[in-house]
């Protein structure tokens, strides 16, 4: 757990000292560009952790396939989900230590979230503070095809924002050779290019409550859809459910979000989308709270509420954006204590990264 400390302390360090470098970006007053070098060392002090561990969540098992699997390119198959089947075929050919493959998903997904943040968040320090302190980066270490993918689409927020579908299309389908679930966001990109808080965002919320409500039937309906499929077996998944401190920890940039709403959009016209987005993560941690394998879906929409909540500090009067910026760092950090040391105990292991 000291190793995850310490990569705690080096990356708020690193990314809030990169924003007191920072310089404004041209023709956008309320945007800036942190400073690269002290970015990059946020990015670093992420990927050695992530990638150099060989314990938490699935990692044993994602290293023992890659050790014993043949992933040699005679035997490629173009089927579901063969873009990570590739990754491995082409990272055998450097190296059979399995340690390559959980270095090189670190890399990739720690690299493309955290540019992304760069270029969309108002403080990228406290993005990158509730990336660790809410469970993110350790759930990238467990969930490793899954964050990839949501790491790949999270890279293509700028055509969501564009409205360009074609390109962000390529991209999901690109995501979903990693893991088939990404597919989903082919029908959300038209869901979420709309105003926030309008009649839908309300519409919304109340289909998550009342599929939390109706679980049983509805966990009936959707289960009998995937029967067929390779993801069958979640039907058997029974682990209980997301805590109502989840929900609340995800839901309250949401409702600052709601309740700033107006000056929001001044700030920056385009944060509808990224509302929009967070909102859905909202939706299915609620009905996770009755089976916590819908969790594995706010994977991807948790990543849009690191945007939000760099944003949220800015709809306070100016004499009060202290207090708010510190409440946040507080609470997450208690937060962070509570789950990881409290109540997972996470202990961290790697053969390269000692304390």
């Amino acid at each position: 757990m000291a190793v995850l400390w310490v990569n705690f302390f080096i990356v708020f360090i690193s990314s809030l000292f990169s924003r007191y470098f920072s310089r404004s970006m041209e023709g956008a007053i309320t945007y800036i560009k942190p400073n690269k070098l002290l970015v990059f060392f946020s990015i670093a002090s992420l990927v050695l952790v992530s990638g150099l561990r060989n314990n938490i969540g699935d990692t044993y098992f994602y290293m023992h396939s890659y050790r014993i699997g043949d992933f040699s390119l005679e035997n490629f198959k173009f089927e579901a989900e063969f873009g990570f089947q590739l990754l491995q075929s082409i990272l055998h050919l450097i190296s059979r230590d399995p340690q390559i493959l959980i270095f090189t998903t670190a890399l990739l997904t720690n690299l493309l979230i955290v540019v992304t943040l760069y270029k969309y968040s108002r403080k990228i320090e406290i993005s990158l503070f509730v990336y660790i302190a809410a469970g993110m980066f350790t759930v990238s270490m467990n969930g490793i095809r899954q964050y990839l993918a949501a790491a790949i689409i999270f890279a293509a927020t700028k055509y969501i924002l564009e409205g360009n579908f074609k390109k962000f299309a390529l991209v999901v389908l690109l995501a979903s050779t990693i893991h088939q679930s990404a597919l989903i966001f082919l029908p959300i990109y038209f869901i979420v290019r709309r105003k926030a808080w309008t009649k839908t965002t309300f519409v919304i919320l109340l289909v998550g409550v009342g599929m939390a409500a109706g679980f049983n039937e509805f966990s009936k309906f959707l289960f009998s859809a995937i029967e067929d499929t390779k993801y069958s077996g979640y039907s058997n998944f029974d682990e209980g459910g997301s805590s109502l401190l989840r929900v609340l920890v995800t839901g309250a940039p949401l409702i600052v979000a709601y309740l700033g709403r107006d000056k929001l959009r001044e700030l920056w016209p385009k944060s509808d989308y990224i509302v929009n987005l967070s909102l859905l993560g909202v939706v299915f941690i609620i009905v996770a709270t009755q089976n916590w394998i819908f969790a594995r879906f706010q994977i991807y929409f948790g990543l849009y509420s690191l945007i939000l909540i760099s944003w949220v500090i800015e709809l306070f009067k100016k004499q009060y954006r202290k207090l708010v910026y510190y409440a946040i760092i507080s609470l997450y950090f208690l937060y962070f204590y509570y789950e990881q040391v409290i109540a997972l105990n996470i202990d961290y292991k790697s053969d390269y990264l000692f304390w």
